[in-house]
């Protein structure tokens, strides 16, 4: 066997070696197990069931009215008929309704004054005031629109009964001169899953991998099994060995992970999905590996296991904003924007939610894609300091 041959030979082997280890390492370890493996099978399902419903429905409201007018009742009657709105209670004051609404029997109230027939009657404007909890806005938004759409077919049939047209015709020209079409774009159904799930999917590969390596990686520091690959380390490219032996044992479970849920998951939901499965490849692999070696390279400050835990639940909620799929991108600071190229998650959000809800092609997010390529081959580099740093100095480390 040649010089060449035998360097190659053993360079597989030490991967092959490295590899079987690190495999090892997750499916040995019970707590990596449980969030590489058991956590995002289980995870996006519960998050999509509990979000399935979309809108929100029969939201319970007070009604206090004081006219007590068969206009009034008719009001309320149509209130309670629309499938967003609940008539809860009736009762004799603001203050009643207050109370109803602090004991969460109520999520808002509608107020309807004394004289609302009577202003209608003399050809006035008359009020209905709507109070809401602005602590859940799902719930606002139905009590809003509701009164909104009832208060405007009311208004045809007051604008129809006073106009003394004739024909059908002048009645829908007297009720409705410039002709408005609401047409839903990308996420046509209007409800909160297919908006916000789109999202938190892409999010939780990220934090997926990043707290499975996390605990590995913490776990092999706790016990210094560093140690056993600085023979490695010292051989001819020995260094390209370890990183690529441990991405090929997390690069499978990022792949499925992705099929997962980022394929299966929407569609067992019955989620809004136009993504093409050649693009989603074309777009997962940047993605998978900028997400890998981020995690590689963040797990070096992970002394304790406990530590990947911690990481997640500190950064998950503010990803989800920063990444501009919650709250607009351009209303974001410039620091904070800044902040969010660090992540993965930011191009990764926005690149899939582009595929999966607009319609976009790889082409249309060459922007995203690019931005992951240059994360992987940076992410890519820093691990190997990392790697390099953790295994040439072990001593420095705690136990």
């Amino acid at each position: 066997m040649t010089k060449q041959a035998k360097l190659i030979y053993n360079g597989i082997t030490d991967v092959c070696r490295i590899w079987v280890n690190e495999i090892k390492t997750i499916f040995g370890d019970e707590g990596v197990l449980i969030f590489v493996i058991l956590l995002p099978l289980a995870y996006p399902v519960l998050y999509s069931w509990i979000y399935n419903n979309q809108v929100v429905r029969e939201v319970p409201v007070a009604v206090v009215d004081n006219s007590n007018t068969a206009l009034s009742r008719k009001f309320i009657q149509m209130c309670d008929a629309s499938p967003d709105v609940r008539v809860a209670g009736y009762c004799t004051n603001l203050d009643n309704a207050r109370q109803m609404v602090g004991e969460q029997q109520a999520y808002g109230v509608i107020y309807l004054p004394q004289d609302f027939d009577t202003r209608i009657g003399r050809m006035q404007q008359s009020t209905v005031s709507v109070y809401c909890n602005m602590g859940i806005m799902l719930t606002y938004k139905a009590i809003f629109q509701t009164v909104s759409a009832v208060a405007a077919e009311m208004n045809s049939v007051i604008q129809i009964s006073l106009s003394g047209n004739y024909t059908d015709r002048e009645d829908l020209i007297t009720t409705a001169p410039l002709d408005i079409k609401d047409v839903p774009m990308f996420n046509s159904t209007g409800g909160y899953a297919d908006f916000i799930l789109p999202g938190v999917l892409a999010l939780i590969i990220q934090q997926v991998l990043l707290l499975g390596i996390g605990l590995a990686n913490g776990t092999s520091t706790e016990r210094r099994r560093y140690i056993r690959l600085r023979p490695i380390l010292d051989r001819p490219l020995g260094l390209l060995r370890i990183v690529l032996a441990k991405t090929m044992a997390y690069a499978p479970i990022a792949a499925l992970m992705i099929v997962y849920v980022l394929l299966v998951v929407p569609r067992m939901f019955g989620l809004v999905q136009i993504l093409h499965g050649e693009d989603m490849i074309h777009f997962g692999l940047p993605y998978a590996l900028a997400c890998i070696f981020f995690a590689m390279c963040i797990s070096y400050f992970f002394h304790e296991r406990e530590s990947a835990i911690l990481f997640i639940v500190f950064t998950s909620v503010p990803l989800l904003f920063m990444s501009g799929i919650s709250w607009p991108g351009s209303n974001i600071p410039e620091f904070w924007k800044a902040v969010s190229y660090l992540f993965p998650s930011t191009f990764g959000i926005q690149g899939f939610i582009k595929m999966n809800t607009m319609g976009a092609t790889i082409d249309d997010i060459k922007p995203e894609g690019f931005a992951l390529w240059i994360q992987t081959i940076v992410y890519f580099l820093i691990a190997c300091v990392a790697e390099y740093k953790r295994i040439d100095a072990p001593q420095k480390v705690n136990p």
